[in-house]
């Protein structure tokens, strides 16, 4: 996989990503949600912190903010790292699987941090209002926005049955997680490594090198 595939794939995952985060921010209120199919509904939420909403300042004796700030630089490093990951494995002409999976997994990465830094300085609220771009009232300043997501799918929304201990008469929701795009791309790409590893992390491919591909 050359280069320029590469960087078509995460141009067209990111392209997908950001449209679809603006559009939700700048067509629904917060907390809103519209059914496409019984088990599929668009649900906007927000994250401000890490995966399952989790956040620094819950585990750690820190302010939220400061929290917040740790976990965008993070995210940065963490985004340089795979660009980096990415980049070796193509100038070493890794296999085709390897490549695909890394691009998948930067083009996501890349997708949130976009939201963490930029979107707390591009809209306004979301809470009880529709945001505006380019709001002259942001909710937030650079490093400080939040992560859209709005895929959600209760594919199963029922009651535990009452002989089943500790868990009799709750109720249980299958698929529970809200995500975007962003986050499809790297669980994809983390499931791809993890089912094709061998293939993935196999021998280098024969053939010329990316550099020197059409």
């Amino acid at each position: 996989m050359s280069l320029k595939k590469s960087l078509l794939l995460i141009s067209i995952v990111l392209i997908i990503d950001q449209l679809s985060k603006v559009y939700i921010k700048t067509h629904f209120v917060l907390g809103e949600s519209v059914d496409v199919l019984s088990w599929f509904k668009i649900l906007f939420i927000e994250n401000s912190g890490a995966a399952w909403g989790a956040k620094l300042s819950d585990f750690l004796p820190i302010s939220e903010s400061i929290g917040k700030l740790i976990l965008t630089v993070f995210r940065l490093f963490a985004v340089a790292g795979i660009g980096y990951w990415l980049y070796d494995t193509i100038q070493k002409n890794s296999s085709r699987t390897l490549i695909l999976a890394v691009s998948l997994i930067f083009a996501g990465a890349l997708g949130n941090i976009i939201d963490s830094v930029f979107y707390g300085i591009l809209f306004n609220d979301s809470t009880g209002e529709v945001a505006t771009l380019f709001s002259n009232e942001p909710y937030g300043s650079l490093f400080y926005g939040k992560v859209v997501d709005m895929l959600y799918f209760p594919m199963i929304n029922t009651t535990w049955p009452e002989w089943v201990p500790y868990l009799g008469g709750n109720s249980f929701r299958f698929f529970e997680p809200v995500f975007n795009i962003a986050d499809t791309a790297i669980s994809t790409g983390v499931g791809i490594l993890l089912v094709f590893n061998k293939k993935a992390f196999g021998k280098k491919e024969e053939g010329t090198r990316p550099s020197e591909e059409a």
